[in-house]
């Protein structure tokens, strides 16, 4: 993967997101990002989650696609497909999971405004730097020969079976809550899937996911979205194994925390 492409104001950028990202790796041996069970009132306004991650979440949509809709390339057959992806996973990411949230009638907002800042920070480079990069080509990289590289190919196998975690462990958290009694104990320990493993399958499922788009896009811009996802997840996912632990006497003693067998 080569560093320069030769544009000032896309370089400029990715460094900034290499920087941000080894803030994030550095500050999450520190602290837990404000939302859903490690939320706090310290920082500021909470809002619904819901709300929270729908705005969070939609500048990657948007940035994304008014960038790749102004790149030379944006029809060729190779950007389309990397496009496609993209949009499979922030269907998921920014609209139906946000959509899809169940929360508690009458609790207050758990998602911190403090994490909204960052995370639209975040997803405003992500998109830039993926949506000019695909239809920019700006290394030269993507002929329609890239589809059948070993790289693209076993890049997209990773990536599927990560967003098939995502999506089963989601579900199986979202369907914990009793439909017909939304203000039920909110917490539950929850089984099946991924679950029987770890206590964060869903967060091992984004790690494997941008694992995987990184090395089916082969692009700095994949690496470092893959070392932010890694500096946010891995310390929650040690300090939610610790919360589950220690809330429930019954907890699965067999469980890692985030990748089976060994962590």
């Amino acid at each position: 993967m080569d560093w320069y492409t030769g544009n000032t104001v896309y370089d400029t950028v990715l460094t900034i997101a290499f920087a941000f990202a080894a803030l994030v790796i550095i500050g999450g041996f520190f602290a837990q990002s404000s939302y859903g069970r490690f939320s706090t009132t310290n920082l500021g306004l909470n809002l619904n989650p819901k709300l929270g991650w729908w705005l969070m979440e939609i500048p990657a949509t948007v940035f994304f696609l008014v960038f790749f809709f102004t790149g030379p390339d944006r029809f060729e057959p190779t950007s389309l497909v990397l496009a496609g992806i993209w949009l499979l996973h922030y269907a998921n990411r920014g609209w139906f999971f946000p959509l899809s949230i169940r929360q508690v009638p009458g609790k207050r907002g758990t998602f911190n405004i403090s994490v909204l800042g960052m995370g639209m920070l975040v997803t405003c480079m992500h998109g830039y730097l993926n949506g000019a990069f695909f239809s920019h080509d700006y290394l030269g990289q993507y002929s329609t020969s890239w589809l059948t590289d070993p790289r693209f190919l076993i890049g997209v196998v990773v990536y599927l079976c990560g967003f098939a975690l995502i999506l089963s462990s989601e579900s199986i958290v979202r369907n914990l809550r009793d439909k017909t009694n939304p203000g039920a104990t909110e917490y539950k320990i929850p089984f099946g899937g991924g679950y029987r493993y770890v206590t964060s399958p869903a967060y091992l499922g984004e790690m494997i996911a941008w694992a995987g788009f990184a090395l089916l896009t082969w692009s700095l811009a994949g690496v470092v979205i893959f070392l932010i996802t890694a500096g946010n997840l891995i310390p929650r996912a040690i300090a939610t194994h610790k919360w589950y632990r220690e809330k429930f006497a019954d907890y699965p003693a067999e469980r890692k925390a985030l990748v089976p067998f060994v962590l």
